[in-house]
């Protein structure tokens, strides 16, 4: 993991996780992960993937973005190459969060930066989940595991984010924006 800050991850997990009333080991349960995994991240130590972070974002009934979001200043600009970005443990994808949804809204985007190799498979996120792509360039093979679709620079795809889903890069180089849809 690279630029996502590990005291901010971890504020958030403990704030989430009171917010629930949950023990660390009933989140740790919930989330498959280990007790000592999680007791780590709330510590602000250890090196969590993107895999870990959305297994606790379920397990906490949040979307992912309420685990590595800063606080946002009126007017917030990120370069490309900035921001936080969690890497994948399963395949060479990386994920930077460009903006998490104000309360009252419901709406987290993202900028994907993928490279050929393993596929990304997500298991279901929070119920009512929907995740909309832009590809920028490259080529991929995304949406939902049991019929995924041969997308390229430009082309538009919406799928449920509740569904088991993938995200696999063709071509090195693949970019695309995520737009996640949420009613948590």
């Amino acid at each position: 993991m690279s630029n996502a800050p590990l005291a901010l991850i971890a504020a958030n997990l403990r704030r989430e996780r009171d917010r629930t009333g949950l023990s660390l080991t009933e989140v740790a349960k919930k989330a498959g992960v280990a007790k000592s995994t999680l007791s780590q991240l709330e510590s602000g130590s250890g090196n969590p993937s993107v895999e870990t972070l959305w297994a606790l974002a379920v397990a906490l009934g949040v979307p992912f973005s309420r685990l590595v979001e800063p606080a946002v200043p009126r007017v917030q600009v990120i370069r490309a190459g900035e921001g936080p970005v969690i890497h994948s443990e399963q395949a060479h994808y990386s994920a930077t969060l460009l903006a998490a949804c104000r309360p009252g809204t419901k709406h987290d985007l993202y900028w994907l930066a993928l490279e050929p190799g393993g596929a990304r498979e997500s298991l279901p996120h929070v119920p009512g989940s929907t995740e909309h792509m832009i590809v920028a360039t490259g080529r991929c093979l995304a949406g939902l595991v049991d019929d995924p679709v041969e997308l390229g620079p430009g082309d538009y795809i919406v799928y449920p984010g509740d569904a088991p889903h993938i995200c696999k890069a063709l071509e090195p180089g693949t970019t695309a924006v995520l737009v996640m849809e949420h009613t948590a």
